[in-house]
């Protein structure tokens, strides 16, 4: 089982109102190999705002844009505290160095060109089991919770992830009312919470700039809006369907159709759960007709390819040059609430 100090680092992923989905494990965010949009410089790191993707920010429980000393400190007090807690818990836990922290298997994947990411992942939705813990066999801590029972696994990630530990957690009541119990966090969470702070206190800087989130969801409205982008969607539309993908009218539609059949192959529902909101880990494949989830692998490939072809040929160029002229516009109308945000997280 991995135990990532970076992982701790991030506390969540938020999408901006209204733009996308942020339990879409395809939408990944840019490489560093990536150009960076004008509001990138003041959004930070995990931003991220293209075509079909809309726009993205994560939030880091420290500040820091990689990682720095001062961070790497951060990430050695996490995983001291932690190993204290779960001794206290009656598990054995070794604080990894964040030094020897290896690089997810997931990250040569996304580095990958987008155009060979789409031949051989598609988009990364069906393609690849997110449900699978990312296995690191030079992490001590895999040795020691693979020679548990499954019953004292199960005791072992309560202990080490709270709520997290079973990959489902009930946050709040459906009718959005308040409610008193507090989300165990596990010892990672709470030595999380020891060096970086309460996830509330950081929430709290957060809203403090969602007039600003308001106004970056309008410019993403105008973005789409343009008259350039919508030529340059309708020729997308008709490129997808002449390679015989037909009925997709916007970006965002295709990863949109691949979800929906993997829901209905996992049996996984976005309706009402008996009057409760939660936040759900991936569905697992292991009970999937293995026949079925191929053939829906090869529809996501296939689709994911025509679909980067067509973007690529008729709807890249002139989606960026709106964008970026667009963002330089909105950059300079409000750099002031701009560099706020940016030193505000930085702080963090």
């Amino acid at each position: 089982m991995k135990t990532s100090s970076k992982a701790v680092a991030l506390v969540a992923v938020l999408a901006l109102a209204g733009c996308g989905s942020t339990n879409d494990p395809g939408a990944a965010p840019p490489s560093e190999n990536q150009d960076k949009s004008p509001l990138s410089e003041y959004m930070g790191e995990g931003f991220s705002s293209g075509p079909g993707g809309g726009m993205r920010v994560a939030i880091r429980a420290g500040g820091g844009q990689g990682s720095t000393e001062e961070e790497l400190a951060k990430q050695r007090k996490v995983e001291e505290a932690t190993a204290a807690c779960m001794k206290s818990a009656g598990f054995e836990y070794v604080a990894v160095p964040p030094e020897s922290d290896p690089k997810s298997k997931f990250n040569e994947a996304f580095n990958l060109p987008p155009d060979k990411f789409a031949a051989q992942y598609g988009y990364g939705i069906s393609t690849i089991d997110w449900s699978k813990p990312d296995e690191d066999d030079s992490n001590p801590n895999t040795k020691i919770r693979n020679a548990l029972s499954a019953a004292a696994k199960k005791a072992y990630d309560k202990a080490l992830n709270g709520d997290m530990g079973d990959g489902n957690v009930v946050v709040a009541p459906k009718d959005g009312k308040s409610t008193n119990k507090q989300m165990n966090t596990g010892c990672r969470g709470k030595s999380a919470e020891e060096v970086y702070g309460k996830g509330e206190d950081r929430m709290a800087d957060f809203n403090k700039f969602e007039s600003l989130f308001k106004d970056i969801e309008a410019l993403r409205k105008r973005i789409e809006s343009d008259q350039r982008v919508v030529a340059a969607t309708t020729a997308w539309s008709d490129c997808l369907a002449d390679s015989g993908h037909s009925g997709y009218k916007k970006p965002e539609e295709t990863r949109t159709k691949v979800h929906q059949k993997l829901d209905e192959l996992t049996g996984t529902t976005s309706g009402p759960n008996q009057g409760k909101a939660t936040v759900s880990g991936p569905p697992s494949f292991d009970k999937v007709d293995s026949q079925k989830l191929a053939e829906l692998r090869k529809f996501e490939i296939e689709l994911a390819k025509a679909d980067q072809a067509c973007m690529a040929k008729v709807y890249d160029a002139p989606y960026k040059q709106v964008q970026y002229e667009l963002e330089k516009e909105f950059v300079e109308q409000n750099k002031a609430q701009l560099e706020q945000y940016r030193d505000t997280m930085a702080e963090r």
